[in-house]
């Protein structure tokens, strides 16, 4: 006689057959009928993805990396670092201001700085440099490292030096450092992977996007193109190969279409022209072949990458949590299961991409409100017209990516179930 079976055995080894990363349903023959409809939209678009690259890459012959002319050999900028050794404050003319009938213009409070050469061709030599009242403001003292420009025309003499900004590799490097530590101290390899990924997409972000912007090629495909590559590259590098990376890469690849049309036409229809500030204008006295509106358009589409994947992957894992939770469930049932915790997941985002834009517009925002502008006109100024097109167009793509992420999911699971109550059980006797 048999001994009896032991109940919480036999329940971990069938939850042990259906969990896993991208689970087993990823490869039962009735999950691969999905996955190869999947493959067969999505490997298109692989292809695609790999020809934009090939076409739109900078460097091929007969197409200069750079949009900008021939550098003037007379003339030569650097940035070298110094240590403040003193700085000496005095009263200087406030921007702007002329005379008034009563008194004479208002005064800011600027300062003389000396500083010690730590890099360049000066190397330890001594120099004096004036900063402007707002740099003083906000904060210098001896023994703060800082970046100069130094500038030098053999045709006028020796160079000279001007403040830039402060020198943040340290502090940065640091920073960086030990967030790389805490990710794969909790994620471990999970995390190890992810900060990989990361560090291909700044490959392509720094070695192909931003070149081919430079060179004068569409935003709107560089932006696409760029950012398909980075999202192929990433969700499976840091997820696996799985169904349920499968199945959140499409939904991120259509959010990510969907987001493109959004934005190309809601920057045509509101008439951004990426004159906000003065870093686009700088960009087309130095570069005339850069498209601002269009260099708008590619950065909404390149700003909604990480939370777009994050809700795609979430959602896609979600279906599969739910379905070995509850194996039963219809697909009516299951979808509208996801689908809760999808509008949760909606709601927090939304959330957080409105505050994140807000707190970067901070600066933008506080200077309208002193000038005591009405709610509308604020809202009608470009430079805050942009962030709010940024995030309502980004925040559309994400909220159409998540019912077609978890239907595609759903669908995914329920016919791998379904072939599975189909097929009969190795320990059956068909006899």
């Amino acid at each position: 006689m048999a001994p009896p079976e032991d109940p919480l055995r036999t329940h971990t080894h069938a939850h042990a057959h259906t969990h896993g990363e991208g689970g087993v349903l990823a490869t039962k023959p009735a999950g691969r009928r999905v996955l190869i409809v999947l493959t067969l939209v999505l490997a298109p678009l692989a292809l695609a993805t790999v020809v934009g690259m090939a076409v739109l890459w900078p460097e091929r012959a007969g197409h200069p990396a750079s949009g900008t002319a021939s550098a003037l050999p007379a003339r030569e900028l650097t940035h070298p670092e110094a240590t403040v050794l003193t700085v000496s404050p005095y009263e200087c003319p406030a921007i702007n201001q002329r005379p008034g009938p009563t008194g004479p213009p208002r005064t800011v409070t600027c300062a003389n700085v000396e500083a010690r050469l730590e890099t360049g061709r000066e190397k330890g030599e001594l120099v004096t440099v004036d900063v402007a009242a707002e740099s003083y403001r906000a904060g210098l003292q001896a023994g703060d490292r800082i970046r100069l420009v130094r500038v030098f025309n053999h045709l006028a003499g020796p160079p000279t030096y001007g403040f830039f900004d402060h020198a943040r590799q340290t502090p940065i490097g640091v920073l960086a450092i030990a967030f790389a530590v805490v990710v794969v101290a909790v994620a471990r390899l999970r995390g190890l992977a992810a900060l990989l990924g990361l560090g291909l997409a700044f490959l392509v972000l720094i070695k192909f996007m931003l070149p081919a912007l430079l060179a004068g090629e569409s935003p709107l495909l560089v932006g696409l193109v760029g950012s398909s590559a980075i999202m192929f590259v990433v969700l499976y590098l840091a997820h696996g190969f799985s169904a349920r990376t499968t199945t959140a890469l499409a939904g991120t690849l259509f959010g990510l279409l969907a987001t493109a049309g959004l934005g190309t036409w809601a920057v045509n229809a509101v008439h951004l022209t990426g004159l906000a500030d003065g870093d686009g204008v700088t960009l087309t006295a130095l570069n005339g072949r850069v498209d601002l509106p269009g260099l708008v358009l590619c950065g909404i589409i390149v700003a909604g990458l990480g939370v777009l994947n994050d809700v795609t992957i979430t959602q896609s894992s979600a279906v599969w949590e739910l379905h070995e939770l509850s194996p039963n469930r219809s697909a009516r049932e299951l979808f509208s299961s996801a689908m809760r915790i999808g509008r949760d997941h909606i709601a927090s985002t939304v959330y957080t991409i409105t505050f994140a834009y807000a707190g970067a517009a901070l600066p933008i925002l506080l200077l309208v409100d002193t000038y005591g502008r009405p709610l509308l006109d604020v809202v009608g100024s470009e430079g805050v017209a942009e962030e709010v097109v940024r995030t309502l167009v980004g925040s559309i793509g994400l909220v159409l990516a998540i019912p077609l992420t978890t239907a595609i999911a759903v669908l995914v699971v329920r016919s791998a179930a379904a072939r599975e109550r189909d097929q009969p059980s190795p320990s059956e006797d068909p006899a």
